[in-house]
């Protein structure tokens, strides 16, 4: 029976998608204006399909977004608050949840 646990294990560790992580990051928001604009950006983000959170701060505007990698791309994020009326752009780099503390290699900004 233990045997039979631990290759069971070992597939399900074999067959879940390794390639796939949670990513964090920060975008920056400029345009709101009022302290109702953060509902319209978080309603934009959160129909993003691969997004799991999205915390948007007035004060500071700007949008903490977690999302899978695999299913969106920070572009279809910065789509989204530009298509509701508040175009952002990325503030602060991914950080992937799967390492933590590790941030996510990009090309530096011209």
């Amino acid at each position: 029976m233990q045997h039979r646990l631990i290759a069971f294990a070992c597939v399900m560790v074999m067959t879940t998608p390794s390639w796939a992580a949670s990513q964090t990051v920060v975008l920056s928001v400029p345009t709101m204006d009022c302290p109702v604009c953060p509902l319209t950006v978080k309603k934009a983000l959160t129909r993003v399909d691969g997004v799991s959170m999205a915390e948007v701060n007035f004060d500071k505007r700007q949008a903490t977004v977690t999302f899978d990698d695999a299913r969106t791309q920070v572009d279809a994020l910065t789509k989204a608050t530009t298509n509701a009326g508040y175009p952002s752009t990325l503030l602060k780099e991914p950080m992937h949840e799967r390492w933590p503390g590790r941030v996510a290699v990009s090309k530096p900004s011209p």
